[in-house]
């Protein structure tokens, strides 16, 4: 059985900060799940499809995170209680119903987490999704640490259903990914089976409908304003006439700072894990008692601006300083050195930093930048891509996966990179707005999720641009997810169906369609000359499993090389596609690594010499 599965209330068990939220999503009764695989939040869409294999559970990878949050309002607005999450910025992806179905509301619980991703770790921006709580006039919860995730998930279904409301829980990548010891509750049964009752005064947003919902979506926000001023996660600690008003994991920074700079007796904390609405009356009255405030926060400064607007209306004349002044930076993400100094500063008291610890005597750690891993397809499509159009001048917009690698020289095949499906769209403007061919590239998960509109307008409006899908048959950067061009029956998973790129690139109206084994570089190149030789939309579908897929399915037998005495040191192998099992050995030469090398042989076919060989085994 899945450990998450186990009914054990009392337990105690160390959880990575996604399977806490799992399972306390299957203690609050969740029938129904949904998602969009995407970091930080993607171990708990793993954990949920799993467990859904050995339970009732329904659970579904949505092709988007739209669609991911249609199917999860459906569900909800059915009487079963239905949880969807994504990062970040798959809430915009879902924003278009997210806006809506507010208004609609739900008929049983609904949580959405986002989560946030502060430094970027792996995203392409950092987004306060707070805001969006207070935009769509939704519920927001946000937990301080593991443990108190799995626990808020629960009471944030609570929420729902009391307010009839979807409710946001907001993470951020140090909740997702830190572990903690979590105590197991009760799990709760689930209605697995629901029933849609009509109402079309609430579930059909014609004009004449939405004008009265908006009324009652603001009459819901108030009520939800009440719940906030009494919650048990909005809460004060300590006193003093200094005040730090805090959320997230900047609770325990601040707490900490507050210990270490001495300042027990003179400052209390208000933590507020109810964030949206917030607890108007409950930050007034803390207001009242502070001769200063402090506010400490990752991101944008959502609470600030609220508490400097409250303090003017409550006619509070004390400093409140966050981000303004340029106390605390809008930029990355916080840590207990930098709460401590910055508190320092704002209540003018000593600082010294800690002492660090003595490292003069360790070897520094090599760099190790970002790499597509070794036998990567991705690699061998754009060296070919290259090769074929080495005399051209060449935009290559790309996409969000494994494969935005390869911007990175000596490959340098990454343009122009803005989101999820942009590849395909920008092509679009490129091939109108300049005379330079455009060769874009976009993953096959990534294809379903948002290329496929942009592919058909590309056929409408006849653009001229040649995109090459790289179906590696798995949702590789977030940890090989399916997709709905997998094949299950490879997980021993029957009941689901399956997509072909080819004749769905077909369908669309695409004239020029071609496939290529990345691993056959001569005929790939071959076949792509005739792919930028075309007049309009061309497609190129470039076929190899993720190589660490096959690996871990044993799809294939790894064949290491090596490299021969015939070497003469031109280094090709290195300076044109800088696979990671090359190295230098002790002779400044290069040799391969045999316990990293998938023996795709793409090195051996660009070898000039032919001086590399299968190892013998």
């Amino acid at each position: 059985m899945h450990k998450l599965l186990q009914d054990l209330p009392g337990e105690k068990i160390m959880l990575l900060g996604n399977e806490a939220i799992a399972r306390g999503a299957v203690e609050a009764g969740v029938a129904f799940a949904t998602t969009y695989p995407g970091t930080p939040s993607s171990e708990i869409s793993l954990n949920l499809f799993q467990m859904s294999q050995e339970s009732d559970l329904y659970f579904e990878y949505s092709t988007n995170e739209k669609v991911a949050l249609e199917v999860a309002a459906a569900a909800a607005n059915s009487g079963l209680r239905t949880f969807c999450m994504m990062k970040h910025v798959g809430l915009n992806v879902a924003a278009d119903p997210l806006m809506t179905l507010a208004y609609v509301g739900v008929t049983a619980g609904m949580v959405i987490l986002t989560a946030d991703d502060p430094a970027m770790f792996s995203s392409q921006n950092e987004q306060d999704n707070r805001y969006y709580a207070k935009f769509g006039n939704l519920p927001m919860m946000e937990p301080s640490s593991v443990a108190e995730a799995k626990d808020m998930i629960k009471d944030a279904f609570e929420l729902s259903e009391s307010l009839k409301q979807p409710v946001l829980l907001r993470t951020t990548t140090r909740i997702n990914h830190s572990n903690a010891f979590v105590t197991f509750g009760e799990i709760k049964p689930r209605n697995t089976k629901g029933r849609f009752e009509k109402d079309p005064h609430r579930c059909v947003t014609v004009p004449a409908v939405s004008r009265g919902l908006h009324v009652k979506v603001l009459e819901k926000m108030k009520n939800a304003a009440r719940l906030s001023d009494t919650s048990s996660y909005n809460f004060v600690q300590g006193q003093g006439p200094l005040g730090v008003i805090t959320n997230g994991v900047s609770f325990y920074y601040a707490a900490d700072a507050v210990k270490d700079l001495g300042l027990t007796d003179r400052a209390k904390i208000l933590r507020l894990g109810f964030s949206n609405p917030l607890p108007r009356k409950m930050i007034a009255d803390f207001l009242k008692g502070c001769e200063k405030v402090l506010v400490v926060e990752e991101g944008e400064p959502f609470m600030e601006e609220a508490v400097k607007a409250i303090a003017q209306e409550q006619g509070i004349t004390i400093s409140i300083k966050g981000k303004s002044d340029d106390l605390f930076s809008r930029l990355f993400e916080y840590d207990p050195a930098m709460v401590r100094e910055k508190m320092a500063a704002f209540f003018n008291v000593p600082y010294t930093p800690k002492p660090s610890v003595d490292t003069s005597d360790i070897p520094e750690i090599p760099m190790r930048p970002p790499n597509l891993c070794s036998g990567c397809s991705h690699r061998a499509t754009f060296y070919e891509v290259k090769q074929a159009a080495k005399d051209m001048d060449v935009i290559c917009p790309n996409d969000i996966g494994c494969y935005t690698l390869g911007f990175l020289p000596p490959l340098s095949m990454g343009d122009f990179v803005i989101c999820m499906g942009s590849s395909v769209s920008s092509s679009c403007g490129f091939s109108k707005a300049t005379d330079q061919k455009v060769v874009s590239f976009i993953g096959d998960s990534t294809f379903f999720h948002s290329g496929i509109t942009g592919l058909v307008n590309a056929v409408f409006n006849n653009h001229n641009f040649t995109l090459v899908i790289l179906e590696n048959d798995i949702t590789a950067m977030t940890g090989h997810q399916p997709h709905p061009g997998v094949d299950m029956d490879r997980f021993g998973l029957s009941g689901y169906g399956r997509v072909n790129i080819e004749k769905l690139v077909r369908a669309v109206g695409v004239e020029h369609v071609s496939i290529i084994k990345p691993f056959k570089v001569q005929k790939s190149i071959d076949v792509i000359k005739e792919a930028l030789a075309f007049k309009g939309v061309s497609v190129i579908i470039s076929q190899e499993p993720c190589a660490l897929y096959a690996k871990s399915l044993k799809l294939k037998k790894i064949r290491p090389f090596m490299v021969s005495d015939k070497c003469v040191d031109h280094r090709d192998c290195i300076t044109t596609i800088a696979c990671p099992s090359f190295y230098l050995d002790k002779d400044n030469r290069v040799a391969i690594d045999a316990n990293t090398c998938v023996g795709c042989a793409v090195c051996a076919q660009i070898c000039p010499e032919n001086a590399i060989r299968p190892l013998k085994q």
